[in-house]
């Protein structure tokens, strides 16, 4: 006879995991906002036609938060944990790739979340 074997469920462990950003550390997460993957990267870059340019209008590097104005006059209200209110001030030209949540400001891209 055998004995079973004691596993956690996914929502414990989901419970106990916290990205690693929250402490003022590197991302450990590739959930929206945090730590840009490689497919994701890839994927965007793949579909060139759906980029939008834009202009940073509010950016909050304490908070993460940043709302973007498309030159067609749409905002978008977007947060980031890694850092890309600190590289995109106020003013920033940036491009903008929503279907996918990346943002490239110059040739540093950042994974997005919608606010």
């Amino acid at each position: 006879m055998s004995t079973p074997l004691n596993r956690l469920s996914p929502l414990p462990v989901r419970e106990r995991a916290a990205c690693m950003c929250q402490h003022g550390d590197r991302c450990s997460s590739f959930a929206p906002g945090h730590a840009l993957h490689l497919i994701q990267a890839r994927i965007a870059s793949a579909t060139p036609a759906e980029w939008v340019d834009g202009i940073v209008e509010q950016a909050d590097a304490a908070t993460g938060d940043l709302v973007v104005r498309s030159l067609d006059g749409a905002a978008h209200a977007l947060w980031n944990g890694s850092g890309a209110a600190l590289e995109a001030a106020q003013g920033t030209p940036v491009a903008l790739h929503a279907r996918y949540g990346v943002l490239a400001v110059g040739r540093t891209q950042f994974n997005v979340a919608a606010a």
